[in-house]
């Protein structure tokens, strides 16, 4: 590994925890109680996991320099992912099956408001 290519994954690596941060600030305002961030497992991983009332939103985020490029960045193998942790999440907090279950997404992008697009992507979790 070459220390340009640790460099640039170091720095893709604190701009997506900056990302992540600010659309955590933006669900707060939205009055969502953030109940996970960065939720992993081996198959798939969900940036952040919110609540506000009935529903419970699984929210990935997006960041680019260019607001379109954000929204076109979440692939369909990316949404197949984001939907195993979404199950394997909701396995594990059976409490959750009771609420409204949503894939939002937020699109970030140098000089824009942050875009909170609310069931931005459909998941498979039956």
């Amino acid at each position: 590994m070459n220390l340009f290519g640790a460099e640039k994954r170091r720095a893709a690596y604190i701009s997506g925890l900056r990302a992540e941060t600010m659309a955590t600030l933006l669900l707060r305002l939205k009055f969502y109680k953030i109940l996970a961030r960065r939720y992993r497992i081996r198959e798939g991983e969900i940036d952040i996991i919110a609540r506000r009332g009935d529903v419970i939103a699984f929210v990935e985020v997006k960041a680019r320099a260019v607001m379109d490029d954000a929204m076109t960045a979440i692939t369909p193998e990316k949404q197949r992912r984001f939907s195993r942790a979404a199950a394997r999440w909701i396995s594990e907090h059976p409490w959750a099956a009771n609420h409204v279950l949503r894939a939002d997404a937020i699109f970030l992008a140098p000089g824009k408001w942050p875009k909170h697009v609310i069931a931005a992507m459909e998941m498979q979790i039956g």
